[in-house]
């Protein structure tokens, strides 16, 4: 029989975020990060569950693939593979994956039909391939790239360094599939500790990495770091960043920064002496990339004329920043990739292959990011039915789930909302989502306290009917993504305090019928209780994990956690008033399997 489809398969691979994104015609068919699946978050390593999650939601096998296109910042893939063959790097490839590894024909592949590609290269394809512009222009930042030796496109010879200096910044233009690069900003290797580099890099990306490790002990905490940023003082801090005709200087990081987080240090971080000057940093490591970011964009509008601009790399989640872009920056249209970080190196993987190799037009516009597959009714209803479960809940299947949800949260329940395939990217953007009322400014402690557990600081982001967020929120256009920070409206903070941030704006998602139907009928009946056409909406998971992927992952952080009540597609369900008896047997049991299996490894 002919073969019916053209499939090609994008990979990130190896460290943070390992994802897969897999073609189907030249569309999106499905994508996940290799996180959801293994729990771990930011999972690195072996990339074989991304793969056999995309090739079994497809119904087909590995010699089905047409094309395979990877990346991996560190190094090209090939050499990488090749040092893992023999040195131990266990943050890269576990002891537990190089079996499985070493017997995927994929690894440390000979044939042509499998591709690498430089890092920023990737981070392009996913920015503009998948946008709803024809041409325009394209900004590329984020915390490390390739080495300019591994970089496959070609760059102005006027952006000189030396071979092993890092990409931090590229700018491009497009025009259909046609990619010319205006400008790469190169970060040069630092004297320091061995392993040290990226910590002393000067780039853009870098420092805010940097800034996030001095005050929370991770450098990938940026999140937090902006939304720990207007806490702070203004011009407390020097500047950090300075950018001048163009060309930015990182000056040295100094001994007057000399309080950082010690992560083993006793004590809550909330409460440590150095939280005064850690707000202060992080107001001006935000307002310094906010401004550097503003000129490069401003910059680029002047010397290409264009009207469009598309975004990715790990800067471009920060919401604040993206904002002000697209307010300030003089582009008619703003487009961000919402797998920004590097999960989206995936869908870049991908269109790189249809677009460069396989040399096919476009015709795939990425209005949604659901791209997870979907669970059938049988899976749901097996994690509702499991004995330890139905001790403790109950289940009952509704005609009209909207409208049984937008009562409960009228009545201030905090809800876990699971629908359809799960988001690709960070954001929860209603598919694996918390959802609460807003009217009340304590929802957010709530939240907090019985799930979340995270920093008070952090905001909370709010979901809107598409059609009202203009009305509620300053600033035209819509923010599908979660990627856009707006100032909530003055005559509406009082009205949803829960989702309006100490400085007045909110990280916003508007929800139209088109992309995400249930979601915005549930948005309407709750519009329809209250008068108010705004939820709040946070990732499904507890602090450290990864947000929930199948019915089951859904089903034990409800039982974990205080959500009120689970909607598993048109599925209700309910704590009884055994789940106080029962729930604490259950996590001693499970402690206890824990440890016993612990032993056994």
């Amino acid at each position: 029989m002919a073969k019916q489809h053209n499939y090609i398969l994008g990979l990130n691979t190896y460290d943070h975020d390992v994802s897969a994104c897999l073609l189907r015609d030249g569309e999106i068919a499905f994508g996940i990060a290799k996180e959801r699946i293994t729990r771990e978050k930011h999972a690195s390593g072996f990339y074989k569950e991304a793969i056999d999650y995309c090739l079994a939601a497809e119904g087909i096998t590995l010699a089905d693939v047409d094309l395979v296109v990877r990346n991996c910042y560190i190094l090209p893939v090939p050499e990488m593979e090749e040092r893992l063959a023999y040195q131990d790097m266990p943050g890269f490839l576990p002891e537990y994956e190089r079996a499985e590894a070493a017997a995927h024909p994929w690894y440390r592949a000979k044939s042509d039909k499998v591709v690498t590609i430089s890092h920023h290269l990737a981070h392009a394809y996913s920015a503009f391939a998948v946008s709803p512009f024809e041409d325009g222009a394209i900004m590329i930042v984020d915390g490390v790239g390739s080495y300019r030796s591994d970089v496959m496109e070609p760059f102005p010879a006027a952006d000189t360094a030396t071979p092993l200096a890092r990409e931090s910044e590229s700018y491009y233009t497009f025009s259909g599939t046609r990619l010319e690069c205006l400008k790469k900003v190169w970060m040069e290797p630092d004297r320091g500790f061995f392993s040290d580099e990226f910590y002393n890099m000067p780039g853009l990306g870098a420092l805010y990495s940097r800034a996030s490790t001095y005050i929370f002990g991770d450098w990938n905490k940026c999140g937090e770091l902006m939304g720990l940023a207007p806490y702070g003082r203004p011009d407390q801090v020097k500047p950090l960043l300075q950018i001048e005709d163009n060309v930015l200087t990182v000056p040295r990081w100094t001994a007057e920064l000399n309080q950082p987080y010690i992560v083993d240090r006793p004590g809550k971080w909330e409460a440590s002496p150095s939280m005064r000057h850690w707000e202060d940093l992080a107001w001006r490591v935000q307002d310094d990339t906010e401004k550097v970011l503003l000129a490069r964009a401003r910059w680029l509008r002047e010397t290409t004329g264009a009207k469009n601009l598309v975004i990715a790399g790990g800067v471009a989640l920060n919401c604040v920043a993206n904002g002000r872009l697209a307010r300030e920056a003089g582009f008619d249209n703003v487009w961000i990739q919402p797998a920004a970080g590097d999960d989206g190196i995936a869908i870049g993987c991908a269109y790189y292959g249809l677009h460069a190799i396989q040399q096919k037009p476009r015709t795939f516009e990425m209005t949604h990011s659901y791209i997870g597959k979907s669970y059938p009714e049988a899976e749901v209803e097996a994690a509702t039915q499991r004995l330890m479960v139905r001790a403790q809940t109950e289940a009952v299947r509704h005609d009209d789930i909207c409208a049984v949800t937008a009562k409960l949260l009228a009545e201030q329940k905090v809800i876990g909302w699971f629908q359809g395939g799960s988001e690709f990217g960070p954001r929860a953007l209603g598919n694996r989502s918390l959802i609460a009322d807003p009217r009340h400014a304590e929802m957010k402690d709530i939240l907090n306290s019985r799930v979340k557990h995270r920093q008070p600081f952090r905001p909370f982001a709010p979901i809107v009917l598409d059609e009202r967020a203009d009305e509620i929120f300053e600033g035209q256009g819509d923010s599908p993504f979660m990627l856009m920070a707006k100032s909530v409206r003055p005559e509406w903070r009082d009205k949803i305090p829960a989702i309006v941030h100490i400085d007045g704006s909110a990280r916003i998602q508007t929800v139209s019928e088109a992309t995400n139907p249930k979601l915005y009928r549930l948005l309407k009946e709750f519009e329809a209780l209250t008068g108010v056409p705004v939820l709040v909406n946070t990732s499904f998971n507890v602090k450290g994990e990864p947000i929930v992927e199948t019915p089951r992952d859904a089903m034990i952080c409800f039982l974990t956690t205080g959500i009120d009540h689970l909607v598993l597609h048109d599925t209700l369900v309910s704590k009884t008033k055994a789940h106080r008896v029962v729930a604490p047997l259950v996590k001693v049991y499970m402690d206890a399997a824990s440890m016993v299996l612990g032993n056994l490894k």
